[in-house]
């Protein structure tokens, strides 16, 4: 079978988006994995189907490049604003947007010749709650706890943004071998879902630098949810400020996060379209395409 489909990033944060119709396929986390393969396929950390919403705008599905489904994705969902507007699917520029973790409020800020520059994504409240992350505690909340990986001991504050991170203060960012690390700490025992993690040094009380290990990628250049809960941690142990817009620096470039005093948390950035193709998709046993 032939699969039209668009590629996008945000501040590096690369997907394959798919709209329209879930693809004709039997095996979806199959095909996010092919389409993910940087060699192989399209290359990307995921694939992202857009699809028509019975309770918002637009609905929003997200896949992992190891085939597995998430529930929220800051930096996508940007770009699926983006792309419902500038390829005329809608002329809004407010949209509600339906994931696994709830509906999601957009607002799109259009350059001079009318297409989306930026985007600023309601992110909704930080989960601290550690069921709900989720993760196995008796305590009421996880902030500043040790977690041991591979013979090191980390301190880890989780919260859960429609996903679950475990947010990491250190001095030294740049140095960390996070293929070396990362598995470790995704596939803890004490996260039955597995984690995102974030490596977070402190430039300044409104500069956060952030890397980040995602569950089911690895390492990204960017994540937007990630970015949202660095700045809840951040603001829950006091080394930022709350209704202050704090800048955080990604590999692939910079997030703007802004926590409200009621604790909502928007999330501002670019999205950006890198090409649209068509890929020639086989499924396992097939011997047509």
């Amino acid at each position: 079978m032939q699969l039209r489909f668009t590629k996008m990033q945000g501040i590096g944060n690369d997907y394959v988006y798919v709209w329209g119709t879930v693809p004709p396929v039997q095996d979806i986390q199959r095909l996010a994995r092919v389409v993910s393969h940087r060699r192989f396929g399209v290359g990307g950390d995921g694939l992202i189907l857009i699809l028509p919403s019975e309770k918002a705008d637009f609905q929003m599905r997200i896949f992992n490049a190891d085939g597995s489904e998430g529930r929220m994705c800051g930096n996508g969902i940007r770009c699926v604003g983006k792309y419902v507007h500038d390829r005329g699917l809608t002329d809004k520029t407010h949209l509600l947007v339906e994931t696994l973790s709830g509906i999601r409020e957009l607002w799109l800020h259009l350059d001079g010749q009318g297409q989306t520059e930026t985007v600023t994504v309601d992110m909704g409240k930080a989960v601290w709650d550690p069921e709900a992350i989720p993760v196995v505690t008796s305590l009421p909340r996880f902030v500043a706890q040790p977690v041991t990986a591979d013979g090191v001991t980390y301190e880890m504050t989780c919260v859960s943004m429609g996903n679950p991170h475990g947010v990491i203060f250190c001095e030294d960012v740049d140095g960390l071998d996070l293929e070396r690390i990362g598995p470790g700490l995704e596939c803890h025992p004490l996260f039955p879902e597995r984690i995102n993690t974030e490596f977070v040094r402190v430039l300044e009380r409104t500069r956060l630098q952030m890397r980040v290990w995602e569950r089911g990628s690895g390492e990204t250049m960017a994540c937007g949810t990630g970015a949202c809960a660095v700045v809840a941690a951040a603001v829950e142990r006091g080394f930022c400020p709350c209704a202050t817009d704090i800048t955080v620096q990604l590999r692939g470039g910079d997030l703007t996060i802004r926590q409200e005093p009621d604790g909502t948390i928007r999330m501002g950035g670019p999205a950006a379209f890198v090409f649209d193709g068509v890929m020639e998709y086989c499924e396992e046993g097939s011997n047509g395409t």
